[in-house]
């Protein structure tokens, strides 16, 4: 899959258009080189058109959190493999994405992220997410307990330096020895530093909070449950106006009435819609490794081999904005938000996507009434098979 035939001069016309403003009905978004000039109602601009025929026009979707798909991981060394990865979520509308990273030995780590690096300058991916090895052993998910480590000054500067300023987020337990000090280096070295998979208490999670720390990994997912008298990571990072939470939205990981719950208390600015895809993901079942550890994928679910334990996800954005809407409750504006919007301003790209309007690149898609893609636009240029 790829874009086809270059960027277009057109207007995409009679659409339900998703601004930042709102829905504007009979809605038309005109594209000249590679950009949106002008977004408005009724009258489009001279020039070619493109009736969309009522379907909603959103922007592009952003994922924050993301493995691979396709059959391909962004472990791999192979940048033709983490190409085939990306691609198979951008057929999905997922324009912009960070290629997120399991734990393993920091050495191997650095190995991974170096090659990454080339990508991200590249513009396949718009930069590396690292889920480990700083981690909680208590909640360890599908990482591999024995490669889990406290977050040494010695070991982050080696991943940010194989990383040549690629590296723009690493997941930590704030928990562990020295992971205060880590969250503090990370963001003077401009890394979004993150909270999961912890087995922390409220009263730890405040710390890390104050030192910077300002996304929550996968909330839920991966942490200390909330009690009522222990309200734990999940409670301390839901209810701090610092931290935006992920939400693996693919009605397995998070219940229905959790994802509303939780996004209705976060709010639009604060609430992340994230796939946590594997390489399953547009693939299919079967058996596929996950940091050097089997995972089976059966009807979509991928576990660990041998346990119940959910290792990551086969959701593409997509599904995750559809679930929002059809099962959660969340309106189609704050899908849109929460899958496009919010995460980009998060990563620093609000300049350049997340919203339909003019000035920013012409990413997007163009969803028919049961919020399935019939398009993808990434840079202006049309996606194909």
């Amino acid at each position: 899959m790829s874009t086809w035939g270059g960027p277009v001069d057109v207007t995409l016309t009679g659409g339900r258009v998703v601004t930042p403003e709102g829905v504007l009905d009979r809605g038309w978004v005109a594209v000249r080189d590679g950009r949106i000039t002008a977004v408005g109602r009724d009258s489009p601009p001279e020039g070619p058109t493109t009736d969309v025929g009522g379907g909603w026009v959103v922007p592009g979707f952003v994922d924050i959190h993301c493995h691979g798909g396709g059959g391909e991981a962004f472990t791999s060394a192979d940048p033709e493999r983490v190409r085939k990865a990306a691609a198979a979520h951008l057929q999905h509308g997922t324009t912009t994405m960070l290629a997120s990273l399991v734990s393993r030995p920091v050495p191997e780590l650095a190995d991974q992220v170096s090659a990454l690096a080339e990508l991200v300058e590249d513009g396949v991916v718009a930069g590396i997410h690292l889920e480990g090895p700083f981690l909680s052993a208590a909640r360890c998910g599908a990482h591999d307990p024995a490669i889990l480590r406290p977050p040494e000054r010695s070991a982050v500067d080696a991943l940010l330096k194989a990383g040549r300023g690629t590296v723009r987020m690493v997941t930590v337990a704030p928990e562990l020895e020295h992971s205060v000090d880590a969250i503090a280096r990370l963001v003077d070295n401009g890394v979004l530093a993150a909270i999961g998979h912890t087995d922390a208490t409220a009263a730890q999670i405040r710390p890390a909070v104050d030192a910077g720390a300002s996304v929550a990994t996968h909330l839920f997912n991966g942490m200390r449950p909330l009690h009522h008298r222990e309200p734990g990571p999940i409670g301390a990072l839901l209810d701090d106006d610092r931290v935006t939470v992920e939400l693996i939205c693919d009605l397995v990981h998070l219940h229905p009435t959790t994802v509303r719950l939780a996004a209705r208390h976060a709010g639009a600015d604060r609430t992340v819609l994230v796939t946590d895809a594997i390489a399953a993901a547009g693939a299919g079942d079967g058996v596929y490794d996950v940091g050097g550890l089997e995972v089976r994928v059966v009807d979509g679910v991928p576990t660990l081999a041998g346990g119940a334990a959910l290792a990551g996800s086969t959701l593409t954005m997509d599904a995750a904005f559809r679930n929002a809407v059809v099962a959660c409750g969340l309106d189609v504006v704050e899908a849109v938000r929460a899958t496009a919007t919010r995460p980009a301003r998060l990563l620093g790209l609000a300049d350049r996507t997340g919203e339909l309007r003019a000035g920013l690149a012409a990413d997007l898609v163009v969803l028919d009434a049961d919020l399935r893609p019939q398009e993808v636009m990434s840079k202006g240029s049309w996606v194909k098979d």
